[in-house]
């Protein structure tokens, strides 16, 4: 059978705390990019008005540092970076789940009473939830009063063992492969953008200094550049590009190989540990991200 699995098919609870992070993750990087910025315009007003007899630009930089100080407090206080990571795990927690459940997957082996395994499932939810308490202010109401187990995820379990097999390969393994290798790529890309931006700073502020060096009247914003290159090395560590390229690339190959391992199912209790290595390997990655975050 021909079926395709969205986001919205899957439980209330996954599209709530999906939504969140991205949310939350959103301003995190903002508030670092803002901080950033301003912080560079902050040296470049600081750099013209060295002599100047009117503070006014004095003035006007001690504002931008000022405004960057009180970034430096909001995301200390707020800490929108843990909103966003708690939410990723409660958003792939749940997908797994939901996976699994439709999959009829351990620990929701199939059985005569499809209301028992509702009720595992929707207790494992409840779980996942309990363990992240500090989310719950921040997750969306509108998706997260939807019933969590939704009638694509019952018309899916109930499929033949041979139709879900084939649907889980196309639009879960499939899916997550091509996923992580698009971001494997847009990562390598920006890391190899914004490492190079770094060194042609560095380099233009040696380039200052030696000219400096023989002219030594001349003024010079070498420490406008120093301050600019200095931000583009930390935003490249926020964004963790590098990390996330390799990351996400061996993930990808994993991926690739477990799919590979066989092409036939004839038993559901093989189905069951097939998918159980499949979303091993997905959660992996995220829990190892989460590792390094929290080191």
């Amino acid at each position: 059978m021909d079926l395709s699995i969205t986001d919205t098919d899957l439980p209330g609870l996954y599209q709530s705390a999906d939504s969140s992070s991205i949310k939350e993750q959103k301003k995190y990087f903002n508030g670092i990019a803002w901080y950033l910025i301003l912080l560079i315009i902050a040296a470049l007003f600081a750099y013209f008005s060295d002599g100047e007899p009117v503070p006014i630009l004095k003035i006007i930089a001690t504002i931008f540092f000022l405004t960057t100080l009180a970034i430096t407090i909001w995301l200390r206080i707020s800490r929108p970076d843990d909103i966003w990571y708690n939410g990723r795990a409660v958003a792939e927690s749940v997908k797994t789940r939901a996976w699994r459940w439709m999959m009829r997957a351990e620990p929701y082996i199939d059985c005569d009473n499809v209301e028992i395994m509702r009720k595992t499932f929707v207790n494992d939810l409840k779980t996942i939830l309990k363990q992240n308490e500090s989310l719950i202010g921040k997750l969306g109401i509108e998706a997260s009063i939807e019933d969590p187990i939704t009638e694509k995820m019952l018309l899916v379990r109930q499929l033949d063992l041979n139709d879900r097999f084939n649907l889980y390969r196309r639009e879960r393994i499939t899916n997550q492969a091509l996923w992580y290798s698009r971001k494997a790529k847009f990562n390598k890309k920006k890391s190899s953008l914004w490492f190079w931006t770094t060194i042609i700073l560095h380099s233009i502020a040696i380039v200052l200094l030696l000219i400096n060096i023989y002219q030594a009247d001349l003024k010079l914003p070498i420490e406008v550049i120093a301050v600019g290159a200095s931000s583009v090395l930390t935003w490249l560590q926020a964004k963790k590009h590098n990390e996330l390229s390799s990351s996400y690339s061996l993930t990808a190959h994993e991926i690739i190989l477990i799919k590979s391992e066989t092409t036939i199912i004839e038993t559901e209790k093989d189905f069951s540990e097939y998918v159980i290595n499949c979303e091993n390997a997905f959660s992996r990655e995220h829990t190892q991200w989460v590792a390094r975050k929290n080191e």
